[in-house]
């Protein structure tokens, strides 16, 4: 799909493609994980504002990811077409690994202790610098947008930059609902031990499904 503006053209992955990085990423962003876990405690300890502030820190850093991992991909595959398709299965294999990793492993942090209350510029920085210093969502990035990408439609960095704006977007709006129920559920979310359990096996599951799924349809989107 190309989106054309007088003296620029602006190349997206396909419909299809679209679509299933769309599903994708609501599956994902869907199940609550750390990011949400600290969105909600801010918002059951200072209100519906404070989630919001946080939530838009986060997302801020996900966009300098996102723009990061367009950058570092699109220098590889002008390096090597076979090198990024190296990139693109390991990646499938990253994201089984996490799911594993999830599955087998430990629950998070614990999440009851109280929080100090902080000014909404500290809630956004907090956020922000908590997700772009986390390596875990830089290799999530690399292992995750390409697998929509589509190397024979060109400008492999606009589309991946594409798909990174559309997570960050997503993951803005679903991350703010939960910082609207917060205040009913926000201390059960935190605290609730089924709560965890649940959503440790949950995601692994999908984070594995997710990488089999990449790794058997890659070539299929070339």
């Amino acid at each position: 799909m190309e989106i054309v503006i007088p003296s620029m053209v602006i190349v997206i992955p396909s419909a299809p493609s679209i679509g299933l990085f769309v599903g994708a990423a609501l599956v994902l962003l869907l199940i609550p994980g750390p990011a949400v876990l600290y969105i909600v405690a801010r918002s059951a300890e200072q209100g519906r504002l404070a989630g919001f502030v946080s939530d838009l820190g986060i997302h801020t850093a996900t966009l300098v990811h996102a723009l990061a991992a367009a950058v570092g991909l699109s220098a590889l595959l002008a390096s090597s077409a076979l090198a990024f398709s190296a990139v693109k299965y390991a990646g499938a294999a990253y994201l089984i690994w996490l799911g594993l990793k999830k599955i087998l492993g430990g629950g998070e942090a614990d999440a009851d202790s109280p929080l100090k209350r902080y000014s909404y510029g500290r809630l956004f920085r907090d956020g922000f610098i908590v997700n772009l210093l986390n390596p875990k969502t830089a290799l999530f990035f690399f292992a995750f947008l390409p697998q929509f990408a589509e190397i024979g439609r060109g400008h492999l960095a606009m589309q991946i930059a594409f798909l990174g704006l559309t997570f960050a977007a997503l993951g803005f709006v679903t991350d703010g609902c939960y910082a609207l129920l917060a205040s009913a559920v926000g201390g059960w979310l935190k605290r609730g031990a089924a709560y965890r359990h649940v959503e440790r096996y949950v995601s692994g599951a999908l984070l594995v499904g997710l990488g089999l799924t990449a790794a058997i349809a890659g070539d299929q989107r070339k």
